[in-house]
């Protein structure tokens, strides 16, 4: 299925702006995926050290169980902030601004529009390939 869609005038540095800060939200939400790999891993891992810990107090090493529960368990992934708080402060912080900074410039050069660039390749592309299927008109005599 194919949208039309009335592309904006644009220079090519404007163009070019618009891909760039398209690119840069979508590597900065990649960035935000592995932040949530790593928030997950962090998490199974504690789950592990817990484990660890009560078998550790059910074999009677108390002491080494005390540390992972006190001291190893409860601490922060980043300074004292454990790692669902760190995702929470990407999201809401720098990942909110620069979307919103990127939105903003899209409205006010392409009419909200996003992939400028990509909507112009695919529309000459699909214009080429049009030209092409057409049949040929031959001149008559």
């Amino acid at each position: 299925m194919s949208r039309s869609v009335d592309l904006p005038e644009l220079s090519d540095a404007e163009r070019e702006a618009l891909h760039r800060l398209r690119l840069g939200v979508e590597h900065a939400n990649r960035g935000y995926g592995y932040l949530l790999a790593c928030h997950h891993s962090v998490g199974h891992a504690v789950d592990h050290f817990e484990r660890a810990r009560e078998l550790l107090a059910e074999s009677g090493h108390e002491a080494h169980a005390a540390v992972l529960r006190d001291e190893v368990i409860p601490q922060g992934f980043v300074d004292d902030m454990w790692t669902y708080e760190v995702v929470d402060d990407v999201r809401q912080g720098f990942l909110a601004d620069v979307s919103e900074a990127e939105r903003a410039v899209r409205d006010d050069l392409a009419d909200g529009q996003v992939h400028v660039s990509e909507r112009r390749l695919q529309q000459r592309w699909r214009r080429r390939a049009k030209r092409c299927r057409e049949p040929e008109t031959e001149a008559e005599d």
